[in-house]
């Protein structure tokens, strides 16, 4: 192994940039080249498909079979003249990335006339195996169909490889019993969710003229960059995504020297090509950065419609893979890949948006306008108190456990920052008595909405310890895993944002019904609200002990592990409110908790026995012939007559490797028969609570034995690669 390894840095040091081959000079030239999207529909389709396709996309209306062979001969037109050969429906099951399976548009007629085909059936649905999919129970294994469904509201895409190019089209995919087996279907429905509570709301109080509501969504994805020598070179990265053992360099991210440092040449090369593949498929990266700690990146788009930002998120970290390969990295994207350094997280920039064009999170410099901001921002907040275990639960994973239990960026207390001045609002709003408008009187001054125009974007400081922080003009749900998928969270957050606001609005008209005037009654609602759900609000550190404390004091909840807080998607609020809004069934909630349980416990057994093999199969043997090396030294010198003072450090020194191999070997073994006494409990819970309690304690002993050798066996002997080495990017 120790050959290995130095075999890996050799290889390391002899890297040069990989050269990028420039397309143009501006990005306009080629965005979205690679997209069928509206403006190629109307260059290839007749105007009257065209316009049914927007109305689907608008007004979710249907597209009957007739228009799809339309579209399906138009794409497929277009798709073979970009050099694509196959096409496939583009999915993204319940197993975080997303699946694909290749078909050619190359038939042949009974009477072997040869040609290229692909009809309006193809492009509508297709019929993948669903049987190895992840499925919580929905359905049995041998029963393989399941149905893939297409999303008109995303675009086709060609995907490019070296080997080829492939027309990839976004879809739904569901059971043949009809039940979602994907993020996308639930993230849709509650997208119209949303859309509907919001536009209502909007359209009654404030605007006639607006007819939709979109939630729209940024996401900035941090990831790692590890040279790929020296990633198949650790056994535990490449089948864990993360290093079970390694002890900290003596120089880390103290310095801070990484943060917003100059990028490395290889890194600047690769992050090139990766912006570049990412703008021809219509990703608007526009942010590119080293984060705080080495070998650590992120870049961020404009915001986009939520679904399409949700789609552009999978695809670009499938981009960043292919693309970091290319440039002989690995890239990392699991949450927390290095011990002893900041992990990696993607924060989620969501808001509101109308058709008119106004961000419904804007503050505004007009007292009027700014009655609707309070709406929409006070209604957030008390969503996010309501129902914070289920926010905490769509976030949760045995990945980003090692985030949120351990209070790093953010922490596992759900709580909402706004900012001393929006605080200083609310909190006179909620003192406020209730006034009566006379005739003449300056309402918003009476109301107290006079204050807000002095609140302008970036007049409050940004909070990086909050799981869900409002930064001006949005709101950022920093809690979401560098490896998952936004669509859980977001499909949370759209649906306990629609329910608010039905509530809300049944709460004012009660009111206006009862003759107060409309915005009298609005406000009213709204200062109970802010009472209501004042102790989610919080200014301070989320990393202090002093806020553990008092959230606790508070009522919040501080789940650290994955199998409590996923308890969120069985409770009867949970399904009350995912049945009400037709978001899932009671089986598919049923379902996800399954699931999520099941993947939380397989990861953990994964962990378990690669630690175990690496400990047994390579510290080990590494510690002891090392050991057997010192003992021929102690030796030669006892043989010698020399002064036992002389070599009693040498002594000292294979007692304590013979203690530290004692000690992983009982550990070791202590694991493997807790990991094979969970494996006996049938129940999915108690078995996802035995591993997270019971096997995983004993990984951080194990690991502390092994990391204190890899500072006393001699360098050339230790077999894995350091992280001296792995961090810092040659």
């Amino acid at each position: 192994m120790a050959i290995i390894r130095f075999k890996a840095l050799e290889e390391v040091m002899n890297r040069k940039p990989v050269k990028v081959e420039s397309i143009s000079d501006r990005v306009s030239d080629y965005f979205g080249s690679n997209v069928y999207s509206l403006d190629k529909m109307k260059d290839t389709l007749p105007k009257g498909v065209v316009k049914k396709v927007e109305e689907a996309i608008e007004k979710g209306m249907k597209i009957d079979r007739t228009t799809a062979d339309t579209i399906a001969s138009g794409m497929k037109n277009w798709a073979i003249k970009e050099g694509a050969t196959h096409y496939t429906h583009w999915f993204q099951p319940l197993t975080g990335s997303t699946a694909e399976k290749h078909d050619a548009f190359f038939e042949l007629t009974p009477d072997g006339e040869k040609l290229e085909k692909f009809k309006g059936s193809a492009l509508v649905q297709q019929e993948p195996d669903a049987s190895s999919f992840p499925n919580g129970g929905i359905r049995n294994t041998f029963e393989a169909r399941g149905y893939t469904a297409w999303d008109p509201t995303s675009p086709a895409f060609i995907m490019e490889t070296i080997s080829g190019k492939t027309l990839c089209i976004p879809t739904i995919f569901v059971a043949y019993t009809g039940e979602a087996l994907d993020f996308k279907a639930p993230l849709l429905k509650s997208l119209a969710a949303v859309d509907r509570a919001a536009t209502a709301v909007v359209k009654e109080y404030f605007d006639k003229n607006v007819t939709k509501v979109t939630a729209t969504l940024g996401v900035e994805q941090e990831y790692f960059l590890i040279d790929k020598a020296l990633y198949q070179a650790r056994p535990d990265l490449m089948l864990t995504g993360r290093t079970l053992f390694g002890h900290s360099p003596a120089r880390g991210q103290q310095l801070d020297d990484h943060y917003f440092g100059s990028i490395p040449s290889r890194v600047q090369n690769f992050m090139i090509e990766m912006e570049r593949e990412s703008h021809k498929l219509g990703i608007p990266l526009s942010t590119r950065h080293n984060e705080v700690a080495p070998g650590q990146f992120e870049c961020a788009p404009i915001f986009e419609e939520g679904n399409l930002a949700v789609d552009h998120n999978q695809l670009l970290m499938d981009v960043i893979e292919k693309v970091a390969e290319k440039h002989n990295f690995k890239a990392l994207l699991h949450e927390k890949p290095y011990a002893g350094v900041n992990g990696s997280g993607k924060h989620n920039n969501w808001a509101l948006s109308t058709n008119t064009g106004k961000n419904l999170l804007q503050p505004s410099s007009k007292a009027k306008e700014n009655l609707q901001f309070l709406v929409f921002f006070v209604n957030t907040i008390k969503a996010a108190y309501e129902h914070a275990d289920l926010l905490r639960a769509s976030i949760a994973s045995a990945s980003n456990d090692h985030r949120l239990g351990a209070n790093e960026a953010p922490p596992a207390i759900m709580s909402v920052f706004i900012g001393s001045q929006l605080t200083t609002v609310l909190d006179e709003l909620e003192k406020s008595a209730t006034v009566k408008i006379d005739k003449g009187d300056n309402m918003y001054m009476k109301l107290g909405i006079d204050k807000i125009p002095e609140i302008f974007l970036d007049n409050t400081d940004r909070n990086r310890t909050s799981p869900f922080a409002f930064t001006g003009n949005k709101f950022e749900l920093r809690a979401v895993g560098s490896s998952s998928s936004c669509a859980a969270p977001m499909t949370v957050l759209n649906t306990i944002m629609a329910d608010q606001l039905d509530q809300f609005k049944i709460a004012v008209d009660k009111l206006i019904d009862k003759g107060e005037k409309k915005e009298v009654a609005i406000i009213s609602v709204l200062r109970k609200y802010i009472k209501d759900s004042k102790n989610i609000r919080f200014e301070g550190n989320g990393y202090g002990d002093e806020w553990v404390k008092e959230a606790k004091k508070r009522g919040l909840s501080n789940i650290k592990t994955t199998p409590q807080s996923l308890d969120a998607y069985k409770s009867k609020s949970s399904k009350e409110l995912n049945l009400k809004h037709g978001i899932y069934s009671e089986a598919e909630l049923e379902a996800r908790h399954e699931i999520k349980l099941e993947n939380y416990t397989m990861k953990i057994q994964i962990e378990g026995r690669v630690m175990g093999d690496l400990a047994i199969n390579h510290i080990i043997p590494t510690a002891i012939n090392y050991q057997n090396k010192l003992i021929q030294n102690a030796k030669g010198l006892m043989d010698l007559k020399v002064d036992k003072k002389v070599y009693q450090g040498t002594i000292d020194t294979i007692t304590e490797i013979s203690e530290h191999v004692s000690a992983i070997k009982e550990n070791v073994h202590s694991m493997i028969e807790a990991r094979k006494k969970a494996n006996k409990i049938e129940d999915t819970s108690k078995q996802a609570i035995m591993y997270c309690e019971e096997v995983k304690p004993y990984f951080e002993v194990i690991r502390k034995h092994a990391d204190k050798l890899e500072l006393m066996v001699d360098d050339e002997d230790w077999p894995l690669v350091k992280y001296r080495e792995m961090l810092f990017l040659r």
